[in-house]
């Protein structure tokens, strides 16, 4: 029976809401539908890297795919066309490669598409310009995943004998770990030098100035001790002080380059408290389209994953025409600003940047979440201020002698013209602050005289490096060429999840069991945990990718001298008893002290007489609400299925719980108390528990965190 409805394109994409997104761009004649990610990979149950027969992977349809797989078969078998249209870089690459060896597609033919942003002009572009796919590109993606496989299945089993059931080992990871070890290290063995500064007022023709002891005897200065700076404050009050010079400039100070993911990454965790894994889930969103209300569904932002500062000629000329007409001629520069990318950046895709530059965020804060809103200003602002003018500040240096020697020197400036931090100005890392250079622009002349009117010294200790927090993670994993774009975020997810790294207060502290699995992986498989050979392993994929070396090449070459190791290792290394840490909470079953134990939903206490007593209790952590019932403590629980609930320290005399958390702030309607809530959209808030009430107040920023 012959059908007289035309015969539709397929295009397949990776999320339903991207499937969402395109569909409505590209109307009736094409069907959208999403794989839900990667639809093949190597199975668990096995390593599934053929070493034996020149690393031929085994790859498997992934569990839970298959009714989805059924769908797509459908669909393309009366399709006209079938077009592969997921993300534009490596994992996209091999997902369109595995879908066009399911659904038998030559990958050589004009099957695949790319888009770097998901607009209606930029995706119905692309669709007619479809390639061939890139078989460099999944080469890269299935070296990297081989990799990573033969190095957590090889060492993770290892872990298993000799120290614990369930720990593993990964190439990155690992790295990772050790990095946050050595700080740790560094921070206990750091030995704190003692240092003085020496400030003095002076007046000058009428005008008050502070000036720095500079140096001495022609010497820069360099005080040590207590005694050091009183001789220096005892040489300074001797006076006889003269202007000798009064330097005037200008200091321009340049916008900093739009967003690559490692840069959004630190900047959300500075900015916003955000995790690098709550950043990349939230730009997804944005990337992959939001409803806009009477726009509809529109991508805001260029794609997420990328390391290059480069951005579109068109997106530029868009910016400038936006500078000049809302900030004024002046704000433009006289050249677009080209920003130069670190020498190892794929330069693939452009840096991430709002996909129109006419969608400014107050004016769809109303259709995004409250994160949503916050990342997207983000990521707007930084981008109108990276082709934005420098910032100019008017600069004075007054250079101070004495006959006896003595140079003070007072540095102050300020602000002549603020260019683009009228916009934005990027935040930094470790509470480290921007070096402000004090005191006003004094009109004084050379040759005048200045009186000492106070001087003082102020003790100071030299400070041991900060601990990492993500953001400086990233920053370093990046600066150290370990691991890419898409890998920053899952690797911090993996060591916390694996309890081998804790996160308090934004800071990372390695747990004993990271620093024990460290020490072995640094005594026994050397090279995994190198940072300088991780980063050539990186550099040997970016050549499989440019098509400079074969994937086979880059795994023989790993995998002979690893086996060796692994040899060596199993027969060195010595069975780990982990003794368990032993708490101060008695067992009320046998009288026992309970000992911590890792399990599935994270630590918990048990009796050390198991299996003869199998006590159990959840670890109590107290939250900062007081109990509404009693006013007592308030402790966050685990049920037996691994569900976190709040109850009161004093059950059962007191038996109130709420699967909510209570926060401190009472209900400005009917004054009851009020639980911490997100919505369906990941925005957070505050909702009265009181069900005649139900007032909603939105959470402060960073709540959640």
């Amino acid at each position: 029976m012959s059908s007289h409805k035309t015969a539709h394109k397929l295009v397949i994409v990776e999320s339903p809401a991207k499937a969402r997104t395109i569909s409505k761009f590209l109307g009736r004649t094409y069907k959208v539908e999403a794989s839900n990610g990667h639809v093949r990979d190597l199975p668990k149950s096995q390593l599934g890297v053929d070493v034996e027969h020149d690393f031929e992977p085994k790859y498997i349809t992934i569990r839970g795919r298959g009714e989805v797989l059924e769908r797509i078969r459908k669909e393309a078998r009366s399709a006209k066309s079938v077009i592969l249209a997921t993300d534009p870089d490596r994992e996209g690459e091999a997902i369109s490669w595995h879908l066009a060896h399911i659904l038998g597609i030559d990958p050589d033919s004009a099957c695949r598409v790319e888009f770097n942003e998901i607009t209606e002009k930029t995706v119905k572009s692309a669709i007619k310009q479809p390639r061939a796919i890139n078989q460099q590109l999944v080469d890269a993606q299935q070296a990297r995943r081989m990799l990573d496989r033969l190095v957590g299945y090889k060492i993770s089993p290892l872990l298993w004998v000799k120290i614990k059931k369930g720990l593993s080992a990964g190439r990155v990871q690992s790295v990772a770990t050790r990095m946050i070890c050595d700080r740790e290290t560094e921070i206990e063995t750091f030995e704190p030098e003692e240092y003085w500064h020496v400030t003095a007022k002076l007046r000058a023709g009428g005008k008050q100035l502070e000036a720095k002891l500079h140096s001495l005897d022609g010497e820069r200065v360099s005080l040590a001790n207590e005694q050091a700076a009183s001789n220096a404050k005892a040489r300074i009050a001797g006076g006889g002080f003269v202007i000798k010079s009064v330097k005037r400039g200008e200091r321009h100070k340049h916008p900093a380059p739009p967003f690559t993911t490692s840069n959004l990454q630190q900047e959300a965790s500075r900015k916003l408290g955000f995790t690098t894994s709550k950043t990349m889930q939230i730009a997804q969103q944005l990337y992959e389209g939001v409803d806009i209300e009477g726009r509809g569904t529109l991508g805001l932002i260029s794609y997420i994953r990328t390391d290059s500062v480069r951005l579109s000629d068109e997106a530029v000329s868009a910016a400038r025409e936006a500078i000049g007409a809302r900030y004024g001629a002046e704000y433009v520069p006289e050249k677009p600003v080209v920003y130069k990318g670190r020498k190892s950046a794929q330069d693939a895709h452009e840096a991430i940047r709002p996909a129109s530059i006419d969608l400014r965020p107050e004016d769809i804060k109303a259709s995004l979440t409250r994160d949503q809103y916050n990342l997207y200003k983000l990521v707007y602002l930084r981008f109108i201020a990276c082709q934005m003018a420098d910032a100019v500040y008017e600069t004075q240096q007054i250079e101070i002698v004495s006959d006896s020697g003595v140079v003070l020197r007072s540095s102050a400036e300020r602000l002549k013209f603020a260019g683009f931090t009228a916009v934005y100005e990027e935040g930094r890392d470790d509470g480290a602050q921007e070096e402000q250079i004090a005191g006003a622009l004094e009109d004084v002349s050379e040759g005048s005289e200045a009186v000492v009117e106070e001087t003082e010294a102020t003790q100071h200790f030299t400070q041991a490096p900060p601990r990492y927090t993500e953001a400086s993670l990233v920053r370093t994993l990046e600066e150290k060429g370990i691991g890419r774009p898409s890998t920053y975020a899952p690797t911090i997810s993996t060591i916390l999840a694996r309890g081998y790294v804790t996160r308090e207060k934004k800071q990372l502290y390695p747990t004993e069991l990271g620093v024990m699995i460290t020490d072995m992986m640094k005594e026994h498989f050397t090279d995994i945990v190198d940072i300088a050979f991780t980063a050539g392993m990186e550099e040997q994929l970016d050549e499989v990718e440019e098509g400079k070396r074969g994937w086979r090449d880059v795994l023989r070459d790993f995998y002979g001298p690893f086996e060796k190791t692994l040899e060596k290792a199993e027969a060195e290394i010595e069975k780990v008893e982990i003794k368990d840490e032993v708490s101060d909470v008695v067992c009320d079953k046998c009288g026992a002290m309970m000992v911590y134990k890792f399990g599935r939903f994270g630590r918990f206490l048990a009796c050390p007489n198991f299996p003869e007593c199998r006590n159990t209790k959840a670890i109590q952590v107290e939250i900062a609400a007081p109990c509404p019932v009693c006013g007592g403590k308030l402790l966050e629980k685990t049920s037996r299925k691994g569900r976190k609930f709040y109850g009161c320290e004093r059950y059962p005399e007191c038996d109130f719980v709420s699967w909510e958390m209570p926060v401190e702030q009472k209900c400005p309607k009917c004054g009851g108390y009020m639980v911490f809530k997100r919505g369906r959209k990941g925005e957070s808030y505050y909702l009265c528990a009181n069900e005649n009430c139900r007032e909603r107040v939105a959470a402060p920023a960073n709540e959640e965190e």
